[in-house]
């Protein structure tokens, strides 16, 4: 699945270590309210475990350059109750073009599309704007505060639950076209 800018590919073993990277980054260990990094062993641990789950997961790839090149991960946790937790992480040389709205708009097709899900939700650090802003343009709502229930920069901060009913998904499609 793809548009002009962005695409999505299967989930691949082969680029734990590049993901492990994105994922030490301290503007997304603060993004999700971790305090620790992960070691590169226990990251492959966890990804064959991942490989065997249920969890539908997919490899964000930018294709504004020549050849498309690895930007993020996009998950839908837990599909089976016909809802999914949308969670979405780009590493630092992939943010702040608009990748991660065009990641999320693929994977909200795909979910209501392919995998007929009637709602979508996450939950984002509401100090987080730039994230706010890209679930928003994306076609997500808010839905609810959790107060209180994260941290940002070491400050305890309010957790902003959103979602996105299929019903409410608006735009072009790449599956329906």
């Amino acid at each position: 699945m793809s548009t002009g800018t962005c695409a999505l590919g299967p989930y691949r073993a082969d680029l734990v270590e590049t993901y492990w990277r994105w994922e030490q980054d301290p503007a997304l260990l603060v993004g999700y309210g971790r305090q620790q990094p992960e070691s590169l062993e226990a990251r492959t641990e966890g990804m064959a475990h991942q490989l065997r789950g249920d969890n539908i997961r997919f490899t964000v790839y930018d294709l504004a350059g020549g050849s498309p090149g690895g930007a993020g991960v996009a998950t839908l946790p837990d599909p089976a109750v016909r809802t999914a937790e949308y969670v979405v992480m780009l590493g630092p040389e992939a943010r702040g073009r608009g990748l991660g709205t065009a990641a999320t708009r693929l994977v909200l097709d795909y979910a209501f599309h392919v995998t007929n899900l009637r709602m979508v939700w996450l939950k984002v650090l509401a100090p987080n704007k730039a994230g706010v802003r890209a679930y928003e343009k994306a076609g997500f709502r808010t839905a609810g505060t959790l107060r209180e229930a994260g941290y940002w920069l070491g400050t305890v901060c309010d957790e902003i639950l959103m979602d996105a009913p299929a019903r409410d998904f608006t735009g072009p499609s790449v599956i329906r076209a």
